[in-house]
Protein backbone atom coordinates (compact mmCIF):
# COMPACT_ATOMS: atom_id res chain seq x y z
CA UNK A 1 0.00 0.00 0.00
CA UNK A 2 0.95 3.35 -0.83
CA UNK A 3 0.19 6.85 1.40
CA UNK A 4 -2.25 8.63 -1.24
CA UNK A 5 -0.13 11.60 -2.55
CA UNK A 6 -2.60 14.42 -2.86
CA UNK A 7 -0.86 16.71 -5.41
CA UNK A 8 -0.34 13.81 -7.95
CA UNK A 9 -4.03 12.89 -7.35
CA UNK A 10 -5.25 16.65 -7.77
CA UNK A 11 -3.65 16.87 -10.79
CA UNK A 12 -4.88 13.57 -12.54
CA UNK A 13 -8.44 14.59 -11.00
CA UNK A 14 -7.80 17.65 -13.08
CA UNK A 15 -6.72 15.81 -16.31
CA UNK A 16 -9.39 12.98 -16.28
CA UNK A 17 -12.39 14.25 -13.50
CA UNK A 18 -14.46 14.87 -17.20
CA UNK A 19 -12.89 11.44 -19.24
CA UNK A 20 -14.09 9.78 -15.82
CA UNK A 21 -17.67 11.21 -15.44
CA UNK A 22 -18.51 10.92 -19.02
CA UNK A 23 -17.65 6.90 -18.65
CA UNK A 24 -19.96 6.73 -15.27
CA UNK A 25 -22.56 8.33 -17.38
CA UNK A 26 -22.55 6.56 -20.16
CA UNK A 27 -22.20 3.02 -18.22
CA UNK A 28 -24.75 3.97 -15.96
CA UNK A 29 -27.21 4.31 -18.33
CA UNK A 30 -26.05 0.98 -20.09
CA UNK A 31 -23.25 -0.85 -18.06
CA UNK A 32 -20.87 -2.93 -19.89
CA UNK A 33 -21.37 -7.05 -19.54
CA UNK A 34 -19.54 -8.39 -16.63
CA UNK A 35 -18.93 -4.93 -15.25
CA UNK A 36 -20.68 -6.12 -11.53
CA UNK A 37 -18.26 -9.14 -11.50
CA UNK A 38 -15.00 -6.82 -12.37
CA UNK A 39 -15.94 -4.06 -9.49
CA UNK A 40 -15.00 -6.47 -6.63
CA UNK A 41 -11.96 -7.74 -8.35
CA UNK A 42 -10.58 -4.67 -9.35
CA UNK A 43 -11.64 -3.12 -5.76
CA UNK A 44 -9.49 -5.74 -4.16
CA UNK A 45 -6.42 -4.62 -6.33
CA UNK A 46 -7.13 -1.36 -5.38
CA UNK A 47 -6.68 -1.51 -1.92
CA UNK A 48 -3.36 -3.11 -2.71
CA UNK A 49 -1.78 0.56 -3.66
CA UNK A 50 -4.34 2.66 -1.78
CA UNK A 51 -4.00 3.86 2.23
CA UNK A 52 -6.68 5.35 3.61
CA UNK A 53 -4.92 6.41 6.72
CA UNK A 54 -2.95 8.56 5.10
CA UNK A 55 -5.78 10.56 3.18
CA UNK A 56 -8.98 10.62 5.53
CA UNK A 57 -10.30 12.89 2.78
CA UNK A 58 -12.90 11.02 3.36
CA UNK A 59 -13.66 12.34 6.76
CA UNK A 60 -12.27 15.69 6.37
CA UNK A 61 -14.38 16.63 3.28
CA UNK A 62 -17.73 14.64 3.71
CA UNK A 63 -19.90 13.67 5.89
CA UNK A 64 -21.68 10.27 6.49
CA UNK A 65 -25.45 10.12 6.84
CA UNK A 66 -26.58 8.77 10.17
CA UNK A 67 -29.17 6.39 10.29
CA UNK A 68 -31.59 5.77 13.45
CA UNK A 69 -29.20 2.70 14.36
CA UNK A 70 -26.29 4.73 14.04
CA UNK A 71 -27.85 7.47 16.14
CA UNK A 72 -28.59 4.62 19.13
CA UNK A 73 -25.59 2.77 19.30
CA UNK A 74 -22.85 5.89 19.18
CA UNK A 75 -25.00 7.67 21.48
CA UNK A 76 -25.34 5.00 23.90
CA UNK A 77 -21.56 4.87 23.88
CA UNK A 78 -21.24 8.67 25.10
CA UNK A 79 -24.08 7.63 27.86
CA UNK A 80 -26.23 10.50 25.73
CA UNK A 81 -29.63 9.96 24.60
CA UNK A 82 -30.04 10.04 20.63
CA UNK A 83 -31.59 13.48 20.97
CA UNK A 84 -28.63 14.76 23.12
CA UNK A 85 -26.31 13.84 20.46
CA UNK A 86 -28.05 14.57 17.36
CA UNK A 87 -28.18 18.34 19.25
CA UNK A 88 -24.52 18.24 19.67
CA UNK A 89 -22.95 16.93 16.78
CA UNK A 90 -25.42 16.51 13.95
CA UNK A 91 -28.12 18.49 11.67
CA UNK A 92 -30.42 17.58 8.80
CA UNK A 93 -29.85 18.18 5.16
CA UNK A 94 -31.61 19.50 2.42
CA UNK A 95 -32.98 15.83 2.22
CA UNK A 96 -33.95 15.95 5.69
CA UNK A 97 -30.69 13.14 6.47
CA UNK A 98 -29.17 13.64 9.54
CA UNK A 99 -25.05 14.83 9.15
CA UNK A 100 -22.32 15.98 10.78
CA UNK A 101 -22.89 19.63 11.83
CA UNK A 102 -18.69 19.82 11.27
CA UNK A 103 -15.85 19.44 8.87
CA UNK A 104 -13.52 17.53 9.33
CA UNK A 105 -15.72 15.25 11.09
CA UNK A 106 -15.56 15.20 15.01
CA UNK A 107 -14.83 11.97 15.55
CA UNK A 108 -11.21 12.09 13.17
CA UNK A 109 -8.15 12.00 15.07
CA UNK A 110 -6.15 14.51 12.56
CA UNK A 111 -2.82 13.25 13.85
CA UNK A 112 -3.11 10.09 12.67
CA UNK A 113 -6.27 9.93 10.98
CA UNK A 114 -8.24 7.39 12.72
CA UNK A 115 -11.64 7.35 13.59
CA UNK A 116 -11.98 7.56 17.52
CA UNK A 117 -15.42 5.56 17.41
CA UNK A 118 -13.94 3.07 14.18
CA UNK A 119 -15.74 0.21 16.20
CA UNK A 120 -19.43 1.79 16.19
CA UNK A 121 -18.87 3.95 13.33
CA UNK A 122 -21.75 5.11 10.83
CA UNK A 123 -22.56 2.55 8.32
CA UNK A 124 -21.97 4.87 5.89
CA UNK A 125 -18.69 4.77 6.75
CA UNK A 126 -17.91 1.25 7.56
CA UNK A 127 -19.08 0.71 3.64
CA UNK A 128 -17.55 3.94 2.03
CA UNK A 129 -16.25 4.22 -0.57
CA UNK A 130 -19.03 1.90 -1.82
CA UNK A 131 -16.41 0.35 -4.79
CA UNK A 132 -18.88 -2.73 -4.96
CA UNK A 133 -21.84 -2.38 -2.71
CA UNK A 134 -24.39 -3.06 -5.16
CA UNK A 135 -24.71 -3.49 -9.10
CA UNK A 136 -22.82 -0.66 -11.49
CA UNK A 137 -25.88 0.59 -12.75
CA UNK A 138 -27.20 1.55 -9.33
CA UNK A 139 -23.85 3.02 -7.67
CA UNK A 140 -22.27 4.93 -10.63
CA UNK A 141 -24.02 7.88 -9.53
CA UNK A 142 -22.17 7.86 -6.07
CA UNK A 143 -19.00 7.14 -7.46
CA UNK A 144 -19.24 10.01 -9.90
CA UNK A 145 -19.49 12.07 -6.34
CA UNK A 146 -16.47 9.93 -4.76
CA UNK A 147 -13.70 10.56 -7.56
CA UNK A 148 -13.72 14.09 -6.43
CA UNK A 149 -12.42 13.18 -2.42
CA UNK A 150 -11.63 9.65 -2.61
CA UNK A 151 -8.34 8.30 -4.18
CA UNK A 152 -9.78 4.70 -4.31
CA UNK A 153 -12.61 5.74 -5.89
CA UNK A 154 -10.70 7.29 -8.71
CA UNK A 155 -8.10 4.75 -8.93
CA UNK A 156 -11.39 2.05 -9.02
CA UNK A 157 -12.57 3.79 -11.96
CA UNK A 158 -9.03 4.52 -13.86
CA UNK A 159 -8.70 0.40 -13.60
CA UNK A 160 -12.46 -0.20 -15.15
CA UNK A 161 -12.36 1.77 -17.90
CA UNK A 162 -8.96 0.83 -18.97
CA UNK A 163 -10.66 -2.75 -19.10
CA UNK A 164 -14.07 -1.62 -20.38
CA UNK A 165 -12.32 0.35 -22.99
CA UNK A 166 -9.88 -2.29 -23.84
Amino acid sequence: MLPVNFRSYRRKLAVYRQAFRSFLHKTEKNPPRGIDNLSPVVEKEVWKEVDCLSCANCCKKMTPTFTPRDLKRISAHFNQTPEEFRKQWLKKDRNKDLINKNEPCQFLNLEDNKCSIYAIRPADCASFPHLSKRKWKEYAHVHKQNIDYCPATFKMVEKIKAIVEA
